[in-house]
C-alpha cells in the first residue's frame, strides 16, 4: 500500500489535536503503521496550527511537503487557502466553511478574504465546505466542531464506522462522549 497524507489545520484552541488522536486511533486499529507531527505555532493565542498525518505499511517520517498532501481537513477557510500548496494534484479539501479573523484583521491592518471557497473551487480544487459549527451546536455544543469533521472525513476513507467510533470512545472524555457521537454522526450524514 501507497503511503498517504492527511493534513489536518486549524487554528489554536478548535480542537485539532483530538481529531489528530482521533483519526491516528482510526488508523492504528486499521492495521496501519502511523506517524502523526503536531505544529502548534501561536496556537494559544489563536494562531495557526498543523497536523501531519502519514499512514501507510512503513512510514519514515510525518513531515508533508508542498504537494504531497492527498487530503487537508480545514478547521476555517483562510486555513485551507494557507495550506493549499501542500494538496496534491488531485487531492481533496474538506473545510469547515467558519471564519476566525486572524490577528491583522482583528486589529484593522487586513480585512478577512471573501469568497474562499468558491475561490478555491473555480481554481479546480476538489472542495467538501460543511458548516460544521452549525453542526456541532446542533448535537449539544460548538466544541463539537472537530468531531463533526471527522465524520465528513470518514466519509472520504474505507474505515467502518464502528471503528470511527471505538475511536471516539477512547479519545473523547466519558462527560462528552454523547455529544460527540451526534456530532459524528452529523458529519458523517451531511
Amino acid at each position: 500500500m501507497e503511503t498517504k497524507a492527511i493534513m489536518i489545520v486549524g487554528v489554536g484552541g478548535q480542537g485539532t489535536l483530538l481529531a489528530s488522536r482521533i483519526l491516528g486511533t482510526v488508523l492504528v486499529e486499521g492495521g496501519y503503521d502511523v506517524k502523526v507531527s503536531e505544529v502548534h505555532g501561536m496556537s494559544q493565542r489563536g494562531g495557526s496550527v498543523v497536523t501531519y498525518v502519514k499512514y501507510g505499511e512503513k512510514v519514515y517520517s510525518p513531515v508533508i511537503e508542498k504537494g504531497e498532501a492527498d487530503l487537508i481537513l480545514s478547521f476555517e477557510e483562510l486555513e485551507a487557502a494557507r495550506w493549499l500548496p501542500y494538496l496534491k494534484k488531485g487531492g481533496r479539501l474538506i473545510t469547515n466553511t467558519q471564519q476566525i479573523n486572524p490577528m491583522p484583521v482583528i486589529t484593522g491592518a487586513a480585512s478577512y478574504p471573501e469568497n474562499i471557497t468558491e475561490k478555491l473551487r473555480a481554481a479546480g480544487t476538489d472542495v467538501d465546505a460543511v458548516d460544521a459549527l452549525r453542526l456541532a451546536e446542533k448535537a449539544g455544543s460548538s466544541k463539537a466542531v472537530n468531531v463533526v469533521l471527522m465524520g465528513v472525513l470518514s466519509r472520504n476513507m474505507e474505515f467502518d464506522e464502528s471503528i470511527w467510533n471505538m475511536a471516539i470512545e477512547a479519545c473523547v472524555p466519558a462527560k462528552a462522549l454523547e455529544i460527540n457521537r451526534k456530532a459524528f454522526a452529523m458529519g458523517r450524514e451531511i
